[in-house]
């Protein structure tokens, strides 16, 4: 408590792909996307790199809380898709946002990032705000940003998984309001996915890339199918893979107990909660959990029909969209909720 949501924001590159132009690339039409995924059209960077999409949600989020880059004590960005291995993606951020004062490292729980980096922000602002004398970096003000470029990891001639990724930045003021009730819970999970329902080995191939140059770094490697190192047993697969069926089950199974067990820890009834803030992965899971859960439709936030899964930016997007459109007013309890590769998933309760 005390640790409140002053500011948000987002950022999506300039091209937009219809699935009547991903249709042209695999065998596949708008009405088979949108039954199975609820997705119309996602954004791809070609210009954008990681750094700008993230440098650009951040902006948004200081200026919706009235900061300036030096208020900043905390950055953490979530990605799978960093613009290099060194320096951290939040390193490249806080150079390209002039963050002086901020301390700024990366963190991978892939799509439930948002949940986890929010989360952890939360946890050290409260340790080093909490007394007098704190032995610790006080963190005032922390912003978290889940940026993605997942782009340059889709096998774009693989029609099962090219219909479902998109590009963006989603980002999240944190400041230490010690009068205002702020997060009020989280839960954070993982459970073991040695099956690999959702993988991508760490290489970058743009061979497949249909979009001109894309706003991918240089790639690391340019050979699909890479051969692993002798005795390794396995090959490189530069794309993210995914067992679909598998991932569904997971998912709304995973949706339901994270927000069950939140409210549970924050003393507070799902009757309570105004609006649900959920990971924007297949429209289909979101309405599964929904009926799982016994909540209405209404009451969660769907982006995804305009931007697809957008990975470590899906959630802090959608809780942009749910804060500008009303869905979430002030003094509302939202809760937000993710799930994804490790395989991992968490939930937040807050109060506006």
């Amino acid at each position: 408590m005390g640790c409140t949501i002053t500011g948000w924001g987002k950022a999506l590159p300039q091209l937009t792909v219809t699935n009547d132009d991903l249709a042209k690339l695999v065998e596949t039409n708008d009405e088979w996307i949108v039954e199975r995924t609820g997705i119309r059209r996602r954004h791809v960077a070609t210009t954008e790199t990681t750094t700008s999409l993230a440098s650009q949600a951040g902006a948004a989020a200081l200026e919706k809380a009235g900061l300036q880059p030096a208020d900043v004590d905390l950055l953490i960005c979530m990605t799978i898709t960093p613009d290099a291995i060194i320096p951290s993606q939040a390193c490249l951020v806080k150079a390209e946002m002039g963050l002086e004062n901020a301390v700024a490292f990366d963190l991978n729980a892939a799509c439930s990032g948002c949940i986890f980096g929010t989360d952890v922000a939360s946890a050290m602002m409260e340790a080093s705000m909490a007394g007098s004398g704190s032995s610790r970096n006080p963190i005032r003000n922390a912003l978290v940003i889940g940026v993605d470029c997942l782009s340059r990891i889709v096998d774009w001639t693989d029609r099962a998984t090219c219909v479902l990724f998109g590009d963006g930045a989603g980002a999240a003021v944190l400041s230490w309001r010690p009068q205002q009730p702020g997060i009020l819970a989280s839960y954070l999970r993982n459970i073991d996915d040695s099956q690999l329902y959702l993988a991508c080995d760490t290489v970058y191939d743009s061979s497949t890339f249909p979009f001109g140059q894309g706003g991918a770094p240089a790639p690391v490697v340019v050979i699909a199918g890479l051969e692993a190192p002798e005795n390794s047993g396995d090959a490189f697969n530069p794309f993210i893979s995914m067992q679909g069926q598998k991932v569904f089950k997971f998912a709304a199974t995973a949706m339901a107990e994270a927000v069950d067990e939140v409210c549970q820890r924050a003393g507070v009834s799902l009757d309570d909660v105004a609006c649900i803030v959920p990971h924007q992965a297949n429209e289909r899971i979101i309405r599964f959990a929904a009926k799982k859960m016994g909540v209405d439709m209404d009451r969660f936030q769907v982006s995804i029909e305009e931007v697809g899964n957008t990975s470590a930016s899906s959630v802090l997007m959608a809780l942009a969209d749910a804060l500008d459109n009303g869905k979430a007013q002030p003094g509302d309890k939202v809760i937000l909720v993710g799930f994804g590769a490790g395989l991992t998933y968490g939930s937040l309760l807050f109060q506006v």
